[in-house]
């Protein structure tokens, strides 16, 4: 495995949080922040590609935004049922 040097972070969360947080001793939380700092990085990159890509107006992705989001809604519901 490559070693990789690491700047450090230092981010503020609610003491609500924190003290949940706390209760899972076991979990390397700093892991869980590098991965979901990976993860949206890796969404962003994605979706800038995407856009410069897209020939999709702005009102095409809200009706499109609108439409998946009320698809998803409906199955939800569906489940709860």
């Amino acid at each position: 495995m490559e070693v990789q040097n690491m700047t450090t972070m230092t981010l503020a969360v609610p003491e609500e949080l924190k003290h949940k947080m706390d209760s899972f001793a076991e979990i390397n939380w700093s892991e869980v922040a590098r991965q979901a700092f990976k993860q949206k990085v890796h969404d962003l990159e994605f979706l800038k590609q995407f856009k410069s890509k897209s020939t999709l107006t702005e009102k095409d992705a809200l009706r499109m935004g609108k439409e998946v989001s009320s698809e998803l809604s409906n199955k939800l519901r569906k489940k709860v049922q």
